[in-house]
């Protein structure tokens, strides 16, 4: 290492930006890959695993880490694309070790893990030397929730099975990530331990991180919720999120799921599973920009500012009479964001309103939506009733979805940057074991 601290906490890596020798960032830091060792001995660093577009975990050895700063990993440049693959002997320090129950070896006293730090040796080694622990009982004038440092060897259990793991520590490491990034990590977490994640998350950050998931992870992770807490999470998903993920469950768990969900928010989900799957009906949100003829520029320009908006949505802003809500009253037409930036912040959103595009019709075929936006170069549409009527607006990333093979997201979380298994990597092997 040419500069990096004496002593790193792992669970402060997570998310941290990765860069190679020229100062181009190549991925962010998903994990650290340890290898356990009989007691008392230190786990040895094995290397990072580092996630690189497109959302594929490789890794990177340890000895090939220059620099180590708070907010930035550097690499010497050498790289195996490769995917990731976790073999027996190798932990995972965050996904695994974060939140397990262990013991002070001197007392056999349990404690939970907060954190695991390692340091280098004087042969360029790295090891695991200290763990950070919270004391979850009472005992004498401590405190509840007493928190400390201690040397690895003062605690024992992290080889064993762990039941009721947790996940508290798991997703603080990972809080700053978006949700795709989180959605990449729950993807390759065992099955119990996914549900471990999904109890521990709050239902809007599990509602942001299931839209990001392929729908077989989707269906098994809402089935190990209780049903209350499912048709939580369900609100506070995107309609259109929430209606496809609904469609691939049984008719009877569906249907109890939809009547425990607030009136309000199951409406429009019901609307949109009247829609055939591959219709502009079935594609489209309910949930687009909308304001009144009556509003200002500066107005609109404000509802298209908030961050949580897809910026596909963002992009427009749709004219309807009272109600705004969907189904809405008359649609009068769209303004374009590059249009409001071009009018003055009191203008009347009225004045400068696009009519001349036809908006979509429910019953449109996804090919025929698809030719609409691709002809026009559009990133998103109204949805009109025959009534003229605002239903919704379809964005070009649901016809994406729609296009793409139906496990096209779990295909980019799993497969190799070109489908080809590159050659093995004789210093990656020697470091992991396998020579």
């Amino acid at each position: 290492m040419s500069a990096s601290p004496t002593r790193v906490f792992i669970a402060r890596l997570a998310g941290i930006a990765v860069f190679d020798p020229v100062g181009d960032q190549v991925g962010r830091v998903r994990d650290v890959v340890v290898a356990l060792r009989l007691a008392p001995r230190p786990p040895r660093v094995l290397g990072l695993v580092v996630e690189v577009q497109p959302r594929r975990p490789v890794f990177l050895p340890i000895t090939r880490v220059t620099v180590i700063e708070s907010d930035a990993i550097i690499f010497d440049g050498r790289l195996n694309i490769r995917r990731f693959q976790q073999r027996e002997s190798e932990t995972l320090a965050i996904a695994e070790m974060l939140d397990r129950t262990v013991r002070f070896r001197d007392t056999g006293e349990p404690v939970s893990v907060v954190d695991v730090a390692m340091e280098p040796t004087r042969t360029r080694d790295w090891l695991l030397s200290k763990v950070a622990v919270r004391r979850s009982t009472k005992r004498g004038l401590r405190r509840r929730g007493e928190s400390l440092v201690v040397d690895w060897d003062a605690v024992e259990g992290f080889s064993a099975v762990e039941h009721g793991q947790g996940a508290a520590g798991l997703i603080a490491a990972f809080e700053r990530s978006k949700p795709a990034d989180l959605a990449g990590v729950v993807h390759e977490l065992p099955e119990k331990r996914r549900a471990e994640v999904a109890e521990a998350l709050d239902d809007e950050r599990l509602a942001d991180i299931l839209e990001e998931l392929p729908q077989d992870d989707q269906v098994e992770i809402i089935g190990t919720l209780p049903l209350e807490r499912a048709a939580d999470v369900l609100e506070a998903m995107d309609p259109d999120d929430a209606a496809d993920l609904l469609g691939e469950l049984p008719d009877e768990q569906r249907e109890r799921l939809l009547t425990l969900m607030e009136p309000k928010e199951a409406a429009p989900v019901r609307r949109l599973l009247s829609y055939e799957d591959h219709s502009a009906g079935g594609l489209m949100t309910t949930d687009p920009v909308i304001v009144a003829p009556d509003a200002t520029v500066a107005e609109a320009l404000a509802q298209i500012r908030n961050p949580d908006l897809n910026p596909a949505l963002a992009a427009q802003v749709y004219v309807c009479r009272p109600p705004t809500a969907t189904p809405t009253g008359r649609y009068l037409g769209t303004v374009h964001f590059q249009r409001l930036l071009r009018e003055p912040p009191r203008t009347l959103v009225s004045a400068v309103v696009d009519a001349e595009l036809d908006p979509l019709r429910p019953g449109m075929t996804l090919e025929e939506v698809a030719m609409l936006l691709a002809a026009y170069n559009l990133v998103a549409q109204a949805v009109v009733d025959e009534n003229g009527h605002l239903l919704g607006s379809v964005t070009i990333d649901d016809v994406l979805d729609h296009l793409l093979p139906e496990d096209w997201r779990e295909a980019v979380m799993d497969a190799d940057a070109d489908g080809r298994e590159p050659t093995s990597d004789p210093e990656e092997e020697a470091l992991r074991g396998r020579t």
